[in-house]
Parts: C-alpha cells; sequence; structure tokens
C-alpha cells in the first residue's frame, strides 16, 4: 500500500480493484483502478477519491507519503461514487480540507451523496494556487455526467482528465511506458465505447478545450497514465468522438437450432464479397460490452434472432437495449431471423434498430424452418446488391 511517484511531487494514491468483472453492465475482465493523485505544494492537494470501500488502501497510500491530516485541498472532479467515495473518510481526517468540485452539478451531486460538507463550486477558467503549481479547472459537462470536469496543472503540464482517456485496467503499472501498451489501447477502446460514446459531441467540445494546454501527462481515474502516447491516444479520442467508421460489419445473433446461424454467415460472406470486412458475435459467448467495444467502428451492423414465444431471443433484446443506449453514429443495418410459425422476430428487431437511428440495407430476411443452400445463396447475393447498390 505504498505511493507511486508520477513526477516531482505527484504521487498516485488510489487503489486497486483485481476483482471487478461488471460495471454497470459492462464487462470489466481486467478488473479496474480507482486513481487519486497527491500534490505536495504549499498547500497539499488530493484529486479525486477513490470508489466507496477502497478508502483504507487510498489512505494508507497517503500516509506512506505525508499524513493525511495535512491534506489542505481536494479536488473532485467527478461526483460518481467510484471516484468520490473516498471523500466522508477524509473530511473526517482532515475536517479544514477545502473540497472543489464543479459549480452546480457538481455540488448539488456532492452533497445528494455526502451531505453538506462545504463544498466550492468552481467555473470555466478559474484557477487555483496550490504554491509552486496552479489548477485551472474545465467543465466537461456529459463526458460523461453533467458535473464532469478536468483539471489541469501547471507548470508541470498534467491534466487531471476525470473518465476521459481512461481504462479499466487493473495493474501495478501506472504509466503507459511500463504497462503492457496494446492491453491499454484494447482497454481505453472498450471504455471509450461502452461509457463515453454516446457523448460524443460533448467529448469533441471537451477535446478542443483542451487542444492549448501544453500537456505532458495525462492523469485519469481508470487505469495508466499517458505520457509518451498521447499524441496516439488523442488521436483516437479525435476519430471515436467523430464517429468516425471503418469498411466493416458486425453480425450479432443468437440461434437454437442453427438455422439463424447459417444466415449469420451467408449475410457475412455476403459482405466480403463486396471487401466488407464482417464479425460474428454469437450471443451465446460473446458479451454486449465486447461486441459494442468492436462494432463502435463498424458501417454496418446485422443483428439476427430466432422467433421464441413470438418474441425475439431475450439474449437479442438485451443486446439491442445496450446498442440503443450506446451507438455514437448512425449506421446501415440488416435483420435477420429464422422461425417455426410465429416469425415475429425479424420484424421486432428491424423495429429495434430503426429505433437506434440505423438505416436499413435490407428489408427483414427470414427463413422458415431450415434454410436451404439455394436461400443462403440468395441472401448473401442480396447483401452484395444492396452493397453495390448504395
Amino acid at each position: 500500500m505504498k505511493a507511486t511517484k508520477i513526477c516531482e511531487g505527484v504521487y498516485w494514491v488510489g487503489a486497486i480493484d483485481w476483482d471487478l468483472r461488471n460495471f454497470h453492465g459492462y464487462e470489466t475482465e481486467k478488473g479496474s483502478t480507482y486513481n487519486a493523485y497527491l500534490v505536495l505544494d504549499e498547500k497539499v492537494t488530493l484529486i479525486d477519491a477513490v470508489k466507496t470501500g477502497f478508502e483504507n488502501e487510498m489512505i494508507a497510500r497517503i500516509s506512506s507519503v505525508i499524513d493525511p491530516a495535512k491534506i489542505d485541498v481536494i479536488i473532485s472532479n467527478h461526483a460518481e461514487p467510484d471516484h468520490s467515495g473516498g471523500i466522508p473518510a477524509l473530511h473526517k481526517l482532515a475536517p479544514n480540507a477545502k473540497i472543489y468540485c464543479a459549480a452546480g452539478a457538481g455540488v448539488k451531486d456532492l452533497t445528494a451523496y455526502y451531505g453538506d460538507l462545504g463544498y466550492i463550486g468552481v467555473k470555466a477558467g478559474e484557477t487555483l494556487s496550490v504554491g509552486k503549481r496552479t489548477f485551472t479547472f474545465l467543465p466537461t459537462p456529459m463526458v460523461h455526467w453533467p458535473d464532469n470536469m478536468v483539471s489541469f496543472m501547471a507548470p508541470d503540464g498534467i491534466l487531471f482528465s476525470n473518465d476521459a482517456f481512461g481504462q479499466h485496467y487493473a495493474t501495478f503499472e501506472r504509466l503507459d511506458t511500463e504497462c503492457d501498451l496494446p492491453e491499454a489501447f484494447v482497454q481505453a477502446r472498450k471504455y471509450y465505447a461502452n461509457i463515453v460514446q454516446p457523448y460524443g459531441m460533448q467529448t469533441a467540445k471537451a477535446l478542443a478545450a483542451c487542444a492549448g494546454l501544453p500537456i505532458q501527462t495525462i492523469c485519469p481515474s481508470h487505469g495508466i497514465a499517458w505520457t509518451k502516447h498521447i499524441p496516439e491516444i488523442l488521436a483516437l479520442y479525435k476519430a471515436w468522438s467523430a464517429g468516425e467508421q471503418e469498411d466493416t460489419a458486425a453480425v450479432v445473433y443468437d440461434t437454437m437450432w442453427h438455422s439463424t446461424e447459417q444466415m449469420a454467415q451467408a449475410i457475412a460472406d455476403g459482405f466480403a464479397a463486396c471487401g466488407i470486412k464482417p464479425r460474428l458475435y454469437n450471443l451465446h459467448y460473446s458479451h454486449n460490452s465486447d461486441i459494442i467495444a468492436d462494432a463502435m467502428t463498424a458501417k454496418y451492423i446485422a443483428v439476427g434472432s430466432p422467433t421464441l414465444n413470438n418474441n425475439m431471443m431475450p439474449s437479442v433484446a438485451s443486446f439491442l437495449t445496450y446498442f440503443k443506449g450506446l451507438t455514437g453514429n448512425k449506421k446501415k443495418s440488416i435483420a435477420f431471423g429464422s422461425f417455426g410459425w410465429g416469425g415475429q422476430s425479424p420484424d421486432q428487431v428491424h423495429e429495434m434498430l430503426a429505433a437506434c437511428k440505423c438505416e436499413a440495407l435490407l428489408p427483414p430476411v427470414r427463413v422458415q424452418y431450415r434454410p436451404t443452400e439455394e436461400q443462403l445463396g440468395k441472401i448473401t447475393a442480396d447483401v452484395c446488391a444492396a452493397l453495390k447498390g448504395e
């Protein structure tokens, strides 16, 4: 439970959650970290305060550097409990510490969670000197809550970026120069897709607001900090927030007796024949959050379900509900499915995709009982024809 030095006078004092496997329906197979940062200056400052339940780990790390009672300032960039849960425990140890947060929503949310601890609301461009260092506060509303803000610390050039640029990624390494870098980028993409994606417009505004800052280090609230690879992660966020798409297709389905599975393969063959790279996701084995991470930049999505009790399969309904809440860009879509007698599921999937603002590439594709080779060939040909006709 030792603090980790980020640079001179700045320490990571957060907590590592090796066991986290689900975060609001998002599968976190690599666990997570709840990052808090301690700055030693004339005024000892703490940025963010870990998840509720991990207070003792944070306090132990702070104590390895300084007596927590000596903290003068707490900056809360976001009121969600995985960022602010340690504030009440710190308030007991350092009751005179001033707590800064976003004016309006930040004060309101923290008060709702922890009562009135005398929060000080800050607005865009306001600054706070803690000695040799000065913080500038930049609200980033809806990235991904109304109260979100980031804090830039000069002259060190550290952007305490809150949820932006984060990853649910448990590791003892704290910097991008130390960790498994490909894994960090995978987790950064998954994090954006599952948490930040619906707020692409707001994210683009936040990126623009930070564009002129002389950033040397990005310290997010989850995962590793960015130092050497800042240009890469900024470029990715710019592309993701702009909704840039690739010539790929996500083919998502569940199946009962393999008929819908065969249709999925025929649809994938149609995409591949036209130079669109398909990827198939059987909902028996693929988690919604992993599909969303891969499908985020796809130009096309096809979703298929057998008909069960006059409805689509529950797994498909679950995926479409998850997709509807997260989709950050419009896609061309195909609804498909097999049935024995009712046959309602393709139309239900089609309607749900329309509610997700997808544009149908084909009318709902349906097959009764088991598809023949001729039917499968026609499905492939129809997909090709639709793509060529765009």
